[in-house]
């Protein structure tokens, strides 16, 4: 890199998409990147308690809500490297809702309020199935282990009925009865393990979620890059040499998945797979990075999350990024 390259460390899970950046095949011009590969769930505390790193993989919820308050110390670049639609994360005990309009009512328990999952479903709850947040009682706890927090301050709307229980768990609350149902990221254990006392609500979840995207066209954006400020105070060139790295990473993964020479993914007819998913989102723009490729996702979640508490106030896209990153140069 050379004597003028700056130092920065980059803390983000292993991706495919962005392995060729992590591992030094791709380099972001005037930076020497150390990166580190670790679980999202450290990642996101880590650098929430304690800013830990200079860039890293971060929840869009909680980054919109840091947006939203005075004072906020970081900044972020429109790289998404996890996207999941999340109609697949209701889960219920076996004899339990068969369909979403059934969940009218019940306790629902949720790891936190501000989960990026979690706000996408509720809007999907809201906006989509027509059932309003007070009508449903809302329990915060671990999916698994009891202790976990909420890790930003939030903003709960008036008649909404939130409480925590920080010595439980909501994997055996649910097979005891104390919720109704668990929405989650994370699936329960009781799920992975293949417990018959638990399902989720929608089986044929993917067509769903389909149809979920035709209709609106959200494709669901789990995680940003967060950047600290100080970093771009000092050196602004950064924002815009990172992502177009990540870009670089990323159109090289793209270009694995579609190779026919050779098996690059251990799955069976992957490049059938991905062909089918080009078509279905309209060729290549299927996982784009940037601002207006990705407005109508950025923009309804910014209307989710105000609607939900999780921001404190009304935020636009151009509030989420530098303006250096926001649009890019033709030739």
């Amino acid at each position: 890199m050379g004597d003028k390259a700056i130092r920065l460390t980059l803390a983000i899970s292993d991706y495919d998409h962005v392995r060729d950046l992590t591992n030094g095949v791709v380099t972001v011009e005037g930076v020497e990147l150390v990166s580190l590969n670790l679980q999202v769930e450290e990642i996101f505390y880590r650098f929430l308690k304690f800013r830990e790193f200079d860039v890293c993989e971060l929840s869009f919820a909680k980054y919109v809500s840091l947006v939203s308050q005075p004072d906020c110390d970081i900044t972020a670049i429109p790289v998404f490297p996890s996207r999941v639609f999340r109609q697949s994360s209701f889960y219920v005990r076996s004899d339990g809702p068969t369909s979403i309009d059934e969940i009218r009512g019940l306790k629902i328990g949720i790891p936190e309020w501000a989960q990026t999952a979690s706000v996408y479903s509720r809007g999907y709850l809201t906006d989509t199935v027509g059932i309003p947040l007070t009508d449903i009682q809302w329990v915060q706890a671990g999916v698994n282990d009891p202790g976990r927090v909420e890790k930003v301050n939030l903003r709960i709307p008036e008649g909404v009925r939130y409480r925590s229980e920080p010595t439980k768990c909501l994997n055996d609350m649910l097979l005891s009865g104390e919720v109704d149902v668990v929405m989650s990221a994370h699936a329960p254990h009781s799920i992975e393990e293949g417990d018959p006392r638990m399902r989720r609500i929608l089986v044929d979840y993917q067509k769903v979620e389909y149809e979920y995207w035709q209709q609106t066209k959200i494709f669901p954006i789990m995680h940003v890059v967060a950047v600290k400020k100080s970093v771009l105070n000092e050196n602004p060139w950064v924002a815009m040499n990172l992502f177009k790295a990540f870009d670089q990473a990323k159109a090289r993964s793209v270009e694995r998945l579609f190779d026919v020479t050779a098996s690059r993914f251990p799955l069976p007819w992957s490049r059938v797979f991905a062909d089918r998913i080009a078509e279905f989102f309209g060729g290549d723009g299927y996982w784009p990075y940037g601002v207006e490729p990705n407005r109508v996702t950025l923009s309804s979640f910014l209307k989710f999350a105000y609607d939900q508490g999780v921001t404190h106030k009304p935020l636009e896209v151009e509030d989420l990024f530098p303006l250096g990153v926001q649009s890019s140069f033709k030739v």
